[in-house]
């Protein structure tokens, strides 16, 4: 159900294979979550500290009807950043991560607010009927 994931360049060269990278890990949330309603990816170079090298910065926004994930990968100090392919891979990692723990949780809720419902109309009941 991925409707639309908009993909933002900021002081970065936008090429096919950038898009190609993120269109694929998008592809790969989509497997987990299928109701990803729309999103945007924002890929930037936010400093050009030529002693260190650039950092790149990777932020996302996915919206399904449960849940909003934002991801903010702004690690300056991380060297492995200065790949833009590693930072992108990073914050899409945490994003399924996120999109898993609340797939596993809302698998699990139900079941378990059912069975507590009813335990909590019981005791209504039984109040009542005192």
């Amino acid at each position: 159900m991925t409707n639309e994931i908009q993909v933002v360049f900021h002081n970065i060269d936008q090429t096919d294979a950038l898009t190609e990278a993120v269109q694929k890990r998008i592809q790969k949330l989509s497997r987990f979550c299928d109701q990803i309603i729309n999103g945007r990816v924002v890929l930037d170079s936010p400093h050009n500290n030529h002693h260190k090298g650039r950092v790149y910065s990777v932020s996302l926004e996915i919206h399904t009807p449960n849940l909003e994930v934002r991801v903010n990968q702004d690690q300056h100090d991380n060297h492995a950043h200065e790949d833009l392919y590693v930072a992108i891979r990073d914050a899409f990692n945490v994003a399924e991560r996120q999109l898993r723990s609340v797939d596993k949780k809302h698998r699990a809720d139900p079941s378990q607010m059912g069975a507590e419902m009813a335990e909590q109309d019981e005791e209504f009941d039984d109040e009542a009927a005192a």
